[in-house]
């Protein structure tokens, strides 16, 4: 069995790391997670805003509310 049982042990694995976020609302932002809780609420450091595949500005350091997210996935 792998060592990543449930989904937040998994999110744990990738305190850090660079990850891209995908909202509700289209709006992509990768950055390395800084922390998160129960709620899927995470903190982002180095923050990119993704626009058609590309950077649309640079953000520092954001808040994403976790009910406004629909995919979290490592970054390429």
């Amino acid at each position: 069995m792998e060592s990543e049982n449930r989904p937040l042990d998994a999110l744990n694995q990738s305190r850090g790391k660079r990850i891209m976020v995908e909202l509700k609302n289209q709006k992509q932002f990768i950055g390395k997670l800084k922390a998160f809780d129960i709620h899927i609420n995470v903190v982002l450091d180095d923050t990119e805003e993704l626009e058609n595949g590309e950077v649309k500005r640079r953000l520092g350091t954001v808040f994403l509310r976790g009910d406004t997210i629909i995919l979290i996935s490592p970054a390429h």
